[in-house]
């Protein structure tokens, strides 16, 4: 692991893209510090360094691939350095057409470093097959695509160099719904010119960094912030006394300080006692190290169960318990009286780190009506309130623009640097970037909620499910966050997507010292899946049946009632997609099977809106405007497909961005919901203008103007409210999963069957479920995010157990079309339920294998973990 030195800078000479340089630079400076920050080459991204866990920072070392933050300056003296940037252009061409035409592109982040990768593992075999590559690969991580459609791409940009192209489709070009629309600025993201906030460079720009606490529970009596003061290149050193507005911030409960203040009590070793702002980056880090903090240790609580003792510490003044959810229908007692057999078991599911490639990061810059912030969260609108209230301003003062992030998972909801960045930069008058180190972005971010179940469920002698009664607790860490609502929603999707009369559900959010957790991918629907699920199987075993019969009993139909109350009365495919895998389940000699079901739209009694503008450019472009953040998933993609399909115009005439300039406030990109808010807004813009075009007017005609869409959704009802009829959610995804092992009880297969109500862009949206897969895949076997006594114990991207391209099986997604009325041309979002049954399904086959529930996540001692993780492991055939 590389460390700035304090050698005297020298020159060093290499050549870099074909032309020969002699900077002057420190010779232990990382290659790719000096890439990026004295070259100004882009392509080459930081997502860990010197961890050299990622493969972003992938760049050419005489013509070798090399990752960039392992390397010092001076061990390219004499050398070829050669980047994206620097690549022949019938190179750039292809491995760009290739990884676009293939929808290799999602958040983008990792893309240049795969396709560095690429280009060389094709140099070296003109004709790799599919395991060549895989193995090729194994330097470089991806944490939204499943790594399917990076090797699709591969194997096309060999045959490109080969002479075998394909020919284009006219689904690629035409750019309507239904269509296989390139990603929108799919190129730019594969060569590294599409700009994260890290690659934006604002002039006068200093950098800040931050002072993290020490312990998850401890009194702080003193901050010493006299010795970085002294460091040259230092203009402030900023503590909570120079925050001039509220300190606390939060989505929903405003529990979190963005600065500690001498005489409070950390809560995790997320937080944060001060900010260095300085002329760099090293400058600004050097000097975070000599500020000495006096603490007061204590004993933190580290167990939601431990902090609901009578006699535990307050971690917050109102108590330990954030929220109780509860979901009660009929009468659990009368029903399992009514049962025939019952199964009862305790389950646990793990904290996750969502490991988004790029760190968290953050610009703000003071311009003459007040402050301009870059940000990457997923909620430009909740991130502008909350600045203004930090800063005490009136939030007309703060104008907020959407970065197009290197992935979130929900990781990106709550605000991270945001608010300290603006202050640095409101104090000091100046622009200032803040970006996170790996480590220090697993100590700020929220977590997936860890949380133990006991699930007990009945059903009668035909195994129709009978009763349900489920008592949860999730470890909410130190701060709110959205944690009561993933319980909520956890308690909400106890039963999955089965009929069942009789429910007694309860879930509490309870504070500790641990890390925040708050939104990640399937928000407490596949924690309570995975309960459901193995004990569907444990009640199928019992009646003599197998897993897919058992499911096909007991599934919601149209008419059915969900186990929130709420009568599902629109068609949907969750018969469709249990028929889809039926023949291959059956087949198979090991194989487990799970269903499930993810709202879409927050609801429960929270409104759900959808806002856009279209705006007629000089140029005669259209920009949509959405109040929706761009994360990988497609959203700019579907949104230009959406008014492609009612305007008729041609792809080539939009623009896509986020940003406050417009009264868009739509809330957070969450709850799987952006495509089908964004699309009925778009909708409603879209047929305004056409209607405008269609009474003669040119777009010239329209230069300057403006055309609104929204929708709402303002029907639902909390969860639990003693109404008649309730409707808890606009809508619903379902799905079907298999998982199909070898012989020797590893990974061989993943079917996954999809109800998506409309495929705006089928190619997307397949990329979109490959890579739930994969985190579920993940979820199920090895990741975890282990915490003692309240300190994170991983370090590294490799300890968090994340899958690489060769662990990955072959991934079969089958797509289910049944609109749904209220939705976009019938499309219903996916971005969570492509998860939400994995573990389900991943047990259920690990069990044929070797007759052994598990009952606990990940599921590291079974054989199919085993062989990703333990180099010793010897799988053996049955």
């Amino acid at each position: 692991m590389l460390r700035e030195s304090k050698d005297v800078p020298s020159a060093i000479s290499f050549t870099l893209n074909g032309t020969e340089i002699n900077p002057v630079v420190d010779p232990d400076r990382s290659l790719l510090k000096l890439l990026r920050e004295d070259c100004g080459i882009i392509s080459p991204k930081n997502g860990c360094e010197p961890q050299a866990q990622c493969g972003c920072c992938t760049v050419w070392v005489n013509e070798k691939p090399r990752l960039s933050c392992t390397m010092k300056a001076s061990q390219v003296v004499g050398k070829n350095v050669t980047t994206l940037e620097g690549l022949c252009e019938e190179k750039r061409d292809q491995i760009s057409d290739a990884f676009v035409r293939c929808g290799a592109v999602q958040c983008g982040f990792c893309i240049p470093g795969f396709a560095a990768r690429g280009v060389s593992i094709v140099d070296n075999n003109p004709s790799p097959s599919r395991d060549d590559i895989t193995s090729g690969l194994r330097a470089n991580l991806c944490r939204c695509t499943g790594y399917t459609k990076i090797v699709d791409a591969i194997e096309l940009y060999a045959k490109m160099r080969r002479g075998e192209d394909r020919p284009r489709t006219e689904s690629e070009s035409c750019g309507g719904v239904g269509t296989a629309l390139p990603k929108y600025l799919g190129r730019e993201s594969v060569l590294g010119e599409r700009k994260f906030i890290d690659d934006i460079t604002v002039p006068g720009m200093l950098r800040a960094a931050c002072l993290f606490s020490d312990h998850p529970r401890a009194l702080v009596e003193a901050i010493d912030t006299a010795p970085a003061e002294k460091v040259p290149g230092v203009h402030r050193v900023i503590t909570a006394t120079d925050v001039p507005g509220d300190r606390y911030i939060g989505l929903i409960t405003q529990d979190w300080p963005i600065l500690v203040a001498i005489g409070e009590e950390t809560r995790c070793v997320g937080d944060i006692l001060a900010v260095v702002v300085a002329d760099t980056d090293e400058i600004a880090r050097d000097a975070v190290e000599q500020i000495a903090v006096s603490y007061e240790v204590r004993a933190p609580v580290t167990s939601p169960q431990d902090a609901l003792k009578p006699d535990a510490p307050k971690i917050h003044p109102k108590g330990n318990l954030l929220s109780k959810s509860s979901v009660k229908l009929g009468d659990t007692k009368i029903g399992f009286a009514d049962s025939t057999h019952i199964v009862e078991h305790t389950f646990s599911a793990q904290r996750i780190e969502h490991l988004f490639l790029e760190p968290e990061s953050c610009i703000a810059a003071p311009i003459p009506t007040g402050l301009r912030v870059w940000t990457p969260g997923q909620g430009v609108f909740d991130d502008r309130r909350q600045i203004a209230k930090v800063l005490g301003l009136p939030v007309e003062k703060i104008e907020v623009e959407l970065v197009p992030n290197g992935g979130a998972f929900g990781g990106k909801e709550d605000m991270s640097v945001q608010a300290q960045t603006s202050l640095a930069a409101h104090l000091c008058g100046v622009p200032v970037k803040m970006v996170l180190t790996r480590p220090e972005s697993f100590r700020l971010h929220p977590k997936r909620h860890p949380i133990d179940m006991v699930f007990k469920v009945g059903c009668d002698d035909e195994g129709k499910l009978t009763a349900v009664h489920a008592r949860m607790i999730g470890d909410k860490g130190a701060y709110a966050s959205v944690g009561a609502k993933v319980l909520e929603r956890a308690a909400g999707h106890a039963c999955g997507p089965y009929k069942v009369a009789h429910v007694d559900v309860e879930a509490l959010a309870v504070y500790t010292n641990n890390p925040p957790c708050g939104a990640m991918r399937g928000f407490g629907a596949n924690q309570s899946s995975f309960a459901i699920e193995t004990c569907m199987d444990m009640l199928a075993e019992k009646i003599g049946i197998d897993g897919w019969e058992m499911r096909w009993r007991n599934i919601l139909r149209q008419g059915d009632t969900f186990a929130t109350g709420q009568k599902l009365d629109k068609p949907f495919g969750l018969e469709e997609t249990l028929l889809a895998v039926k023949e291959q389940y059956r087949a198979a000699k090991y194989a487990g099977i799970a269903c499930g079901i993810k709202n879409v739209g927050i609801g429960n009694g929270m409104p759900d809106l959808g806002k856009c503008c279209l705006t007629i450019e000089d140029d005669e472009t259209i920009t949509i405007r959405t109040g929706f953040t761009e994360m990988g998933q497609g959203l700019f993609t579907v949104c230009v497909q959406f008014a492609v399909e009612v305007t008729g115009l041609p792809p080539k005439t939009f623009n896509v961005q986020t940003d406050t300039s417009r009264d868009l406030d739509c809330g957070q990109t969450t709850a799987s919901r952006g495509t089908v808010l964004a699309g009925n807004a778009i909708i409603d813009a879209g047929t305004k203008l056409k209607a405008a075009l269609e009474s003669g007017k040119t777009l010239a005609d329209l230069k300057g103007q403006d055309f609104s869409g929204y929708y709402a959704c303002e029907y639902t009802t909390k969860l639990g409210a003693d109404v008649e009829n309730p409707r808890t959610h606009l809508t619903y995804g379902f799905a079907t999963q298999v998982a199909i092992l070898n012989d020797d009880g590893t990974l061989k297969k993943f079917i996954a069957a999809h109800d998506v109500g409309k495929a705006i862009n089928p190619q997307l949206l397949q990329g979109q479920i490959e890579g739930s897969v994969h985190m579920g895949l993940g979820y199920a076997l090895t990741e975890d995010f282990v915490c003692e006594e309240g300190q994170i114990q991983m370090q590294d991207i490799n300890a968090c157990g994340v899958l690489r391209a060769h662990h990955m099986p072959e991934v079969e997604v089958i797509i289910i079309e049944v609109p749904d009325p209220e939705c976009p041309f019938g499309a219903k979002g996916v971005g969570e339920i492509g998860l939400v049954p994995t573990a389900g399904a991943v047990a259920g086959a690990l069990y044929k294998f070797d007759k052994t529930r598990r009952f606990k996540l990940p599921m590291k001692e079974a054989p199919a973990s085993r062989a990703i993780w333990d180099k010793k492991f010897k799988p053996t055939p049955k």
